[in-house]
C-alpha cells in the first residue's frame, strides 16, 4: 500500500486532521458529561468529511486511474508472480 501512495493527499490529510480534532473534542466533553460539547465534536467530525470531500472535488485528492492503467498494472502483477 505504501507503493501506491494511498491517501497521501492534501484532501485526505486535512479531512483526517479535522476529524481527529473532532474526536478529541467529543471525547473530552463525553467524559465531562456535557452533551452540547459532545455533539459539537460530532459536528466537527462530520465537517472533516465534508472538507476532505470538497478538497477532493477541487482536485486535491488522488486522481482516478484509467482502465488502461488498471489493466496494465494487473498484467504486470500477474507476470511478476509467474
Amino acid at each position: 500500500m505504501a507503493g501506491s501512495a494511498h491517501g497521501h493527499t492534501p484532501a485526505a490529510w486535512t479531512g483526517v486532521i479535522i476529524s481527529f480534532i473532532g474526536f478529541c473534542i467529543a471525547g473530552v466533553f463525553m467524559v465531562a458529561a456535557n452533551q452540547a460539547g459532545f455533539w459539537a465534536g460530532v459536528g466537527v467530525i462530520l465537517l472533516g468529511g465534508v472538507v476532505g470531500g470538497a478538497m477532493k472535488a477541487a482536485g486535491l485528492g488522488m486522481p482516478k486511474d484509467s482502465a488502461a492503467v488498471v489493466a496494465a498494472r494487473e498484467a504486470a502483477t500477474l507476470q511478476a508472480r509467474s
